[in-house]
């Protein structure tokens, strides 16, 4: 590393919060899939800003759609209508199984308001006792408050207590370890399809579709949190189609906006429609800029082939990660689904992130030791497998 990495290491820490800790490198500029530090070595970027970058670095049509819209009309308040607001919401109407929309800024804010929204219309629907939320070990739902409360991390952070009160955890994928917390006190279920911070572990569909069954049977409102697993992902648009399961409300942001910051809420109008003037609101959210780019994003992720594509990379990687299992034995698991993959291995999580970076490669901890790699959608066929003959390298330099 430069003296001059060190430095702007050692003075960014002088003055930021350390909420984490600090990079041994400091990025400068990306192009594709592909980012650069202030040294100049070249990294392939399999993290993309845990699962963020969806259309990699640079996208022209990112590019083009800032500059021009920033040219235009930046900020407004929320009261008022604006044609980048409207065509955001048509997309995401248009290709959901939602019927409303409210935008965010953030995949916390999202929950936030999915968590509102569903105990405001529980509060409507069955009264003011039911107002508790069943969540999942394991789960991440966010660092505010309400969506801290339905993240298991909270059983062990008390420093932050008192958090929302009846929120109850139930075992992913074990139905019955829902149906044993369930009352005429439960409002909503909140799961991630594919839990993210949980280690990769997607949902199995029978049990999506019995969690379905049980709110249906139940009047619970069934919130996905698609924050990570959303917006081309899973090689679907929308993660819920992956699993051919449909929630009541989603919440969305991440990959959403392809670097930008922007979120939204879906809801189901009997849901969404009870959010009226004075129970909720925002300033930056559904700002014209930010629902320009997130309808450029979903423009660019209609197109013909674009899902295929994504599909066809996750069976590459997939199938390349299993031939390093079988020929190294240094693998223990591979997980995940679509390009949001987990891979558990004999390793220390951070020797392997170290050893790959060094090796030319960026990707994220989840949990307490799998290996994410959640890479640029628009990720070639040779960028994955320059990605396994790094992470095969890696494994066997350790």
């Amino acid at each position: 590393m430069s003296t001059e990495a060190e430095k702007i290491i050692e003075d960014s820490f002088k003055k930021l919060i350390k909420t984490y800790n600090p990079q041994p490198v400091v990025m400068d500029h990306g192009k594709g899939c592909y980012a650069w530090d202030t040294d100049g070595k070249k990294y392939l970027d399999c993290a993309a800003g845990i699962a963020v970058a969806s259309l990699g670095h640079a996208h022209p049509v990112m590019l083009e759609t800032l500059q021009t819209q920033a040219a235009r009309l930046m900020a407004v308040q929320a009261s008022y209508a604006t044609k980048e607001k409207l065509e955001a919401a048509d997309l995401i109407v248009e290709t959901s199984c939602m019927d409303l929309v409210y935008f965010s800024n953030s995949g916390t804010e999202s929950v936030e308001a999915s968590l509102k929204c569903a105990r405001k219309w529980a509060y409507d629907e069955k009264g003011p006792h039911c107002n508790e939320i069943i969540a999942f070990h394991q789960s991440f739902h966010g660092r505010t408050y309400g969506s801290a409360s339905v993240t298991e991390k909270r059983n062990s952070q008390a420093f932050f207590e008192p958090y929302l009160p009846g929120v109850h955890f139930a075992t992913f994928n074990d139905i019955d370890s829902v149906k044993a917390l369930v009352s005429d006190k439960t409002a909503a279920i909140i799961i991630e399809p594919v839990q993210g911070e949980g280690g990769l572990s997607p949902a199995d569909g029978a049990f999506l579709k019995e969690l379905r069954a049980l709110c249906d049977e139940q009047n619970i409102a069934l919130i996905f949190d698609e924050v990570q697993a959303g917006f081309g992902r899973l090689g679907t648009l929308h993660a819920y189609e992956a699993f051919g399961v449909e929630p009541d409300i989603a919440a969305w942001a991440k990959g959403m906006g392809a670097g930008f910051p922007v979120g939204a809420m879906g809801a189901k109008e009997r849901f969404g429609k009870v959010l009226v003037p004075g129970t909720h609101g925002t300033t930056y959210g559904g700002n014209p800029l930010a629902c320009a780019v997130a309808a450029a994003v979903m423009k660019e992720m209609m197109k013909e082939g674009f899902l295929e594509h994504v599909n066809a990379m996750s069976e590459r990687f997939f199938s390349g990660l299993e031939a390093i299992k079988r020929s190294s034995n240094k693998i223990t698991a591979i997980k995940g689904k679509g390009l949001m993959i987990g891979v558990d291995t004999a390793f220390d999580i951070k020797d392997l992130l170290s050893g790959l970076q060094k090796n030319g490669l960026m990707a994220t901890q989840a949990g307490k030791g799998t290996l994410r790699i959640t890479p640029p959608l628009i990720i070639s066929e040779s960028e994955v497998d320059e990605a396994l003959a790094i992470i095969e390298k890696t494994l066997g330099e350790l």
